[in-house]
């Protein structure tokens, strides 16, 4: 219980990170559940999960509107909150763009 007798309240619980706080995740974790948003939330003309980790998101039909929510979904999903330097269409571009960019959130 904290200080005053109320509960103290952590980060949301997030089940794809459940029991892996322990280690950190590798790049292949993160960009798997970066596959994963994207599936979600980048409405792309093409399947997440065949796209190269270099291939143009914007080319593959996400749109700015949808790298909104794209950006919201990682950071609910690894918990993490994206620093306005990093609101940039690059970061968002690619599977390995945005995989690094988590990695390097992750580690901060």
């Amino acid at each position: 219980m904290a200080e005053g007798g109320g509960a103290r309240i952590g980060a949301p619980f997030n089940p794809m990170l459940a029991g892996m706080t322990t280690s950190p995740l590798s790049l292949q974790d993160i960009e798997a559940q970066v596959r994963a948003v994207l599936a979600q939330h980048a409405r792309l003309g093409v399947d997440a999960a065949t796209l190269d980790t270099a291939a143009d998101l914007y080319t593959a039909g996400m749109s700015s509107h949808a790298s909104v929510n794209v950006m919201l979904g990682l950071e609910g999903t690894f918990d993490i909150e994206f620093p306005d330097q990093m609101l940039t269409r690059s970061v968002f571009a690619s599977v390995a763009a945005i995989s690094a960019a988590v990695a390097e959130l992750l580690a901060a």
